[in-house]
């Protein structure tokens, strides 16, 4: 029995050995570096090993996981001569292939130099500087206990992995993790420049209790210089431990708000490109890269250029969770903390000051809970802008403190976006303008199509676009606009870059104005609407309406509804400028999101305005005593009349409701 034991427990070791071997026959390898985790990428394909074309790549494209090292640290462009190379396509790779399924043929002078750790990495964060950690010992992956680990281990490591300072450090930040555990206690005296180089503690430890694994965010090493404070200046990248300018060609405020926000800043307010006489070294950036959420360290490459990136953010003030950068819940900050504002302790001419420095038009909406609820910490004085101020920290604030902020009260403010068409027949029409860094500037014509018009046509409160046009230009710089930015969701102004051309942008939108969409059933089947929308009960009455303002005889409403599984349009004919859709008995299926389009033909165009959405909830089941006919109609305004009354009954009936003698016999 012993022997077979023993007999088994040799071939476990023997398939343990061979399954080590297998993980190092990836056809993927690093050559001519110090360690097995860094050199020259080759990769083997069609039993053919070449190195990779090194255009295009990040540290984003990160294959270090491929090669059971650790995190990506540099990756580096080498020139030498034209040779037979794979090319790897980028957003292939990105999209979680492995890299040989994404290889084509090609001849190049570029390869790739990559250095991934060797030691130690960061798993399951939001980026290459944050994660749980992990340390490899005998080609296994372990994370450590907290208890085993402290600031200046923290301090290691962070430095390990090319990132800035340690931020934060806490057990179970990013996740559980299963065993194994690394067993002993790092002791590090901080100036280290790798883990492996610190001493550990002799005795092996043999618990650590569940959720205590390391959590560790390390600053992002990203800075601003030159500019009248730490928010604003030329924007630098520390990598491979080398700090250079980034190339300020292809920069938009929605890309500037990302390195804002790793910053610690606030809004992005301003970025512009600063020309020099000479090339210098810098880093390039991919803007897609960066807008899929990677941090801007990510996301660069060696590179030279005459133009480096000059950035301004807010450094007191920004609007989170809204739709553009002009939007959103108001937080100030103090202390190096974000806190959001009281409603109580804000006003007209307080929005007035931060719509100003943050580079938008004037307030359009304040309101309290409007860009959703938020926790502690909260302002605690009042503000007191008399409207000219150029920053919310130059008005004065309230000397007593606010002890308490009623839930549901914290600032929401929506500013206007600063576009504007002028030179036309209304304030819908005329030659498009965007105001950016203060300066009022024509738009380039090029490239503009009615499904981008139509994002500032919204803007505008303008309607549907109803056509674009080249006009001549020769008054100077303009600003052209990122297309596919816009076509993404933001703003125009988020997408705003410096060019000069000979073509301006004439707009013609169609000034319709946009309707209105409400809900009406019978009161005591349905619990009020809500913000978000409508909560009905099942088997009851309700109506969608559709109205518009009148400019134009004629025209149809087209209901449209959206649901997870489903999507349906209705249309009507206007009559009056609105129109009902009647929903004898609510069903499940009629839970979703209703929009109200109202569609007219004017001066040879169709010409359209879309409502906002109403989401409706279908939910419980209608009884007998919640539609007695005692009951209050609403969207039957006035007495009931004779057709009033014949619908009512028809309603009711479907509801399996019951029906007075008198309301039957004027039925």
């Amino acid at each position: 029995m012993d022997h077979l034991l023993v007999l088994l427990l040799l071939l476990w070791s023997s398939g343990l050995q061979t399954e080590g071997k297998q993980k190092s026959t990836e056809p993927v390898r690093l050559v001519g570096g110090d360690t097995l985790c860094a050199g020259t990428l080759e990769v083997k394909y069609k039993r053919d090993w070449k190195p990779v074309d090194g255009d295009d790549w990040t540290l984003e494209t990160d294959v270090c996981q491929q090669l059971d090292c650790g995190s990506a640290i540099s990756v580096e462009r080498r020139k030498g001569s034209k040779r037979s190379e794979w090319k790897s396509m980028s957003d292939c790779v990105k999209s979680g292939s492995a890299l040989e399924e994404c290889l084509t043929p090609s001849f190049s002078s570029s390869s790739i130099y990559l250095t991934c750790s060797d030691f130690a990495r960061l798993v399951n964060g939001t980026s290459l500087c944050s994660g749980i950690l992990e340390v490899k010992s005998n080609q296994w992956w372990s994370s450590v206990c907290e208890a085993d680990f402290d600031q200046r281990d923290a301090e290691v490591v962070c430095r390990e992995l090319g990132c800035g300072a340690p931020l934060v450090l806490q057990g179970v930040l990013y996740g559980e993790v299963g065993t194994p555990m690394w067993n002993r206690e790092f002791q590090c005296g901080g100036h280290e420049s790798a883990l492996l180089d610190c001493r550990s503690s002799d005795s092996v430890r043999n618990t650590c209790s569940p959720g205590k694994a390391v959590g560790l965010t390390c600053s992002e090493p990203v800075r601003l210089v030159g500019g009248n404070s730490r928010c604003a200046g030329t924007l630098e990248v520390k990598h491979k431990g080398d700090w250079r300018p980034v190339d300020g060609y292809g920069w938009t405020l929605k890309t500037a708000a990302i390195a804002c926000r790793e910053l610690n800043c606030g809004s992005a307010v301003s970025d512009g490109q600063k020309i020099g006489f000479s090339k210098i070294s810098t880093w390039w950036f991919r803007s897609d890269c960066v807008q899929s959420g990677s941090a801007v360290r990510d996301c660069v490459t060696s590179d030279s250029s005459y133009s480096i990136c000059n950035l301004t953010c807010s450094d007191s003030v920004r609007l989170v969770n809204g739709t553009s950068l002009c939007s959103g819940r108001l937080e100030v900050k103090s202390n190096q903390r974000w806190s959001s504002m009281c409603e109580a302790d804000f006003d007209q001419r307080d929005a007035e000051v931060v719509c100003r420095e943050l580079g938008c038009g004037a307030p359009l909406v304040l309101q309290g809970g409007l860009y959703g609820e938020v926790k502690a910490p909260m302002w605690t004085r009042e503000f007191q802008c008399g409207g000219h101020e150029s920053a919310l920290l130059d008005c004065r604030s309230s000397d007593s403190d606010r002890n308490t902020c009623s839930p549901g009260k914290a600032v929401g403010l929506t500013c206007s976006e600063p576009v504007r068409l002028v030179g036309g027949n209304s304030r819908c029409a005329g030659t498009l303008e965007v105001k950016h860094k203060g300066d009022l500037r024509p738009v380039d014509g090029y490239g503009w199509t009615l499904k981008t018009a139509a994002v500032a046509c919204r803007e505008l409160n303008c309607g549907s676009a109803v056509s674009v046009e080249l006009q001549e230009f020769s008054g100077g710089p303009v600003w052209t606009i990122n297309s596919r930015c816009v076509q993404s969701g933001s703003a125009l102004r988020e997408c705003v870059q410096t060019i000069s051309t000979h073509y301006i942008l004439n707009l013609t939108c169609s000034d319709l104005v946009q309707p209105i969409i409400f809900a009406s059933t019978y009161v005591d089947t349905v619990s009020k609407a809500q913000q978000q929308g409508l909560q009905i009960l099942r088997g009851s009455y309700f109506t969608i309406s559709c109205s518009i303002q009148p400019q134009y005889p004629g025209g149809s409403f087209q209901l449209s509804f959206t649901s997870s599984s489903t999507a349906h349009n209705y249309t009507q004919p206007a009559a009056n400028h609105s129109a009902h859709f009647l929903f004898p008995a609510a069903k499940p299926t009629h839970q979703g999101n209703y929009t109200c389009v109202y569609q007219v033909y004017v001066s040879s165009h169709n010409i359209s305005s879309e409502s906002h959405q109403l989401s409706v909830t279908v939910s419980g089941k209608l009884n007998q005593r919640n539609c007695s006919t005692a009951g209050t109609w609403t969207g039957l305004d006035g007495p009931l009349s004779s057709r009033k009354t014949k619908l009512v009954v028809l309603v009711l009936r479907h509801a399996s409701c019951n029906i007075s003698r008198t309301m039957l016999a004027a039925g």
